[in-house]
């Protein structure tokens, strides 16, 4: 892991460059073939999604084997060991939990007669994204299903690429069982995506579409916006830990750890103001990845986080952590934890970050599966502009003007003046002939 002092004269121009080399910004070398992969998918529908997933994925099916029929739901949820499904039950209790603290009501307020407010519905379709290729991921089923429910969403759809077998992987299937999916597709990659937007004969046009993705599936997002709407287009994973003297150096390594096993470009960063600690979590680190290695040679989690490590592992050490919380601000990570004895007092200064995580017992990977917070998050600085999923995203909002006669005459005159300012004058006769009734 690199070593940079927040007093060098270089340091920001440094850090940021670091930061920024990671963005997903380019995507060119892929935008080519994901639009000729949807434009495929509009034109030919089914045919096109059974010919890409034996081109992509090696595997054939017919038009009837696009759906996970039932009885494949209820086969994968049998045999899913039972304390995996109190696991996941407990889990969804919990995201619920949260999530209903989240719902919005419609809202109305009376002004001189008249009646202003806004509707706030639920979208009517969602689609989500669950990826199935070198790892199963049956917690982003919970975090992205629940909050549409909680909504109101009528209809939630699940894509998801299949394996050689024709299958999907049964803990996917047993956590979509648990949160009430309405139809689930053996669809990956930019074609399920694309056939989410358009529709086919099989898969149904949704309004939105949400979950992570290879690059392929963050192009295809990118490009179909507008058709739909999308959650966001998330990069790899990062955590920014902020850590003082009374930090475990344990829980510091192994939590920066965590994240970078999950991808080479994963970003790990230690923040602190004690350099024994740096030291220490350095040493931690390297007795951890020496362990496993010797436990298990071939492990590619291993293999992974080390890369990760020396890509984008950084240790920052500051004079003091409000210095260090201004950085963390600058960075604005994904996840972000404060383990240091004034954390409470450090988390009044956070601006940009995901999710924050408290305290030495509050590990990011609490947040990942149970705490009940959406582990759906902005990464790349998007946290400056961004939130986590959350039941606001699958909700739309109509305003609501029902204007009386006796507010048409106290403003309708203040209109027309700014309508002709801009030159439309027949947004002015629109409001100019209710006046002329209404004085005549």
């Amino acid at each position: 892991m690199k070593v940079l002092f927040a007093q060098n004269r270089e340091f920001e121009k440094e850090l940021i460059n670091i930061v920024k080399k990671r963005s997903p910004g380019e995507l060119t070398g892929v935008e080519k073939r994901v639009r000729e992969i949807i434009e495929k998918v509009r034109e030919k529908g089914d045919e096109a999604l059974i010919e890409l997933t034996m081109e992509l994925d090696g595997v054939f099916l017919n038009a009837e084997e696009l759906e996970v029929r039932d009885e494949e739901i209820e086969k994968a949820y049998s045999s899913v060991e039972k304390e995996f499904l109190e696991a996941l039950n407990k889990a969804y209790e919990n995201i619920l939990e949260f999530h209903e603290k989240q719902k919005q009501e419609s809202w109305f307020y009376m002004k001189e007669g008249s009646l202003l407010g806004q509707r706030i519905l639920p979208l009517e379709s969602v689609g989500i994204y669950v990826p199935g290729g070198k790892a199963a991921y049956p917690s982003t089923v919970l975090m992205n299903a629940i909050p549409a429910k909680v909504a109101g969403v009528e209809r939630i759809y699940m894509t998801t690429p299949p394996k050689g077998n024709k299958e999907i992987n049964p803990y996917i299937l047993a956590a979509a069982k648990i949160c009430g999916i309405n139809k689930i597709f053996k669809i990956g990659g930019a074609q399920a995506i694309a056939a989410l937007s358009y529709g086919t004969e099989t898969i149904p046009k949704v309004d939105k579409i949400v979950g992570p993705g290879n690059i392929y599936v963050a192009c295809a997002k990118k490009q179909v916006y507008g058709e739909v709407d999308v959650d966001l287009i998330a990069g790899p994973s990062e955590i920014v830990v902020i850590a003082d003297e009374t930090a475990d150096e344990r829980y510091v390594a192994y939590d920066l750890l965590s994240q970078a096993e999950h991808d080479e470009n994963a970003m790990a960063i230690l923040i602190t103001d004690s350099q024994r600690l740096a030291q220490e979590v350095l040493r931690c680190i390297n007795d951890c990845i020496e362990t496993k290695e010797k436990e298990d040679p071939l492990n590619n989690n291993i293999s992974t986080a080390k890369k990760s490590l020396e890509n984008y592992g950084l240790i920052l050490l500051t004079q003091n952590l409000m210095e260090a919380v201004k950085i963390s601000n600058l960075i604005a990570p994904e996840h972000l934890e404060i383990i240091a004895k004034n954390g409470d007092e450090l988390l009044k200064e956070v601006k940009n970050a995901g999710t924050v995580f408290l305290g030495e017992f509050s590990p990011e990977p609490i947040g990942d599966y149970i705490a009940g917070t959406n582990h759906v998050l902005p990464t790349n600085q998007t946290s400056r502009f961004f939130s986590p999923l959350g039941v606001y995203d699958f909700m739309k909002r109509i305003n609501v003007v029902k204007y009386s006669l006796e507010s048409l005459r106290l403003y309708a005159g203040h209109a027309v003046k700014i309508a002709e300012r801009e030159g439309l004058y027949l947004h002015a006769n629109s409001l100019k002939v209710r006046i002329n009734d209404v004085q005549g």
